[in-house]
């Protein structure tokens, strides 16, 4: 496993995928988050060894890339199907093979299996191309209770669901976004993990829960820094990990305000916030620093 940055998600926003790699280099990140189309924008105009170097002179690896495909968007999700075999082929040409999505808890329109269904057949396609180039899928379920509060009908909201899903899918290649904070939410606990592999887990998301809030009121916007509350038993999440043998990145993703409106004044003191509190996090698991690379 290793220490991943998301720049948007601390708050940080305007920023290059070069500025963003430096930022993570600079700050002790191992990995970044990036946008495969402004990715495949510098491919094309300096080449792939160009957009290469990005990543290898600053000793930071691609992490992971957001899917590019508008799936909820009927009018638009087959445009954005038919340009993503080249983007995938590009994450492939990069060694970054992880791309990710999340997927709403609730609808008010269609009851569960329709819906289920209806989820299967937008995904299936997806994931066909990018299992034709080597490239994993991993879906976000988002757990809290408040998202699904007024809506007609709800929908996956825990592991075991999303695991449903992606077996419905049947491409092989589908498996999980797995943040902490939406197992918690959801329910769940560190031993769900023990239901899975570290090849369902495609990505990884770390962080806090706020203190005093009761599970069913947790808010998805509302979130803390990895070990800033200890409501949620982050070291033995990543333990867990760890035993069943999952590589890849790690991201924190806290919607935190006050983190934001720190990003907003000086962007690097927020990523270095960031960073120290993963390291907490990894050495209170009982790694070493050089797992975080």
């Amino acid at each position: 496993m290793y220490k991943n940055l998301n720049a948007g998600a601390i708050g940080i926003h305007d920023v290059t995928l070069a500025d963003t790699v430096r930022l993570a280099a600079t700050t002790g990140f191992a990995g970044v988050d990036f946008s495969i189309e402004e990715a495949a924008q510098l491919a094309e105009a300096g080449g792939l060894d160009h957009l290469k170097e990005i990543f290898v002179n600053a000793g930071v690896r691609p992490g992971q890339w957001g899917l590019p495909v508008a799936w909820r968007d009927d009018e638009r999700w087959e445009q954005d199907l038919a340009r993503l075999p080249r983007l995938a082929a590009l994450g492939k040409a990069l060694g970054c093979t992880r791309t990710a999505t999340w997927c709403p808890p609730a609808s008010d329109d269609m009851p569960f299996e329709q819906n289920l269904r209806w989820h299967a057949d937008r995904f299936r396609p997806i994931a066909e191309v990018l299992k034709a180039h080597d490239c994993s899928l991993g879906i976000e379920f988002i757990g809290p209770a408040t998202l699904r509060a007024g809506k007609r009908y709800p929908f996956i909201y825990t592991l075991e669901g999303m695991m449903e899903l992606a077996a419905l899918i049947e491409t092989g290649n589908v498996g999980l976004l797995l943040d902490a904070w939406h197992l918690y939410t959801s329910g769940g606990s560190v031993e769900d993990l023990d239901r899975i592999s570290s090849a369902d887990i495609v990505t990884v998301h770390v962080n806090d829960a706020p203190a005093g809030v009761p599970l069913d009121a947790q808010v998805d916007n509302v979130r803390c820094l990895p070990l800033e509350t200890g409501v949620i038993d982050l070291p033995a999440f990543m333990a867990k990990l760890a035993a069943l043998g999952y590589e890849g990145p790690v991201t924190t993703e806290p919607f935190n305000q006050a983190l934001n409106e720190l990003a907003a004044r000086d962007p690097q003191a927020a990523a270095l916030r960031v960073s120290v509190q993963m390291d907490k996090l990894w050495q209170a698991a009982g790694y070493l620093s050089n797992h975080t690379k």
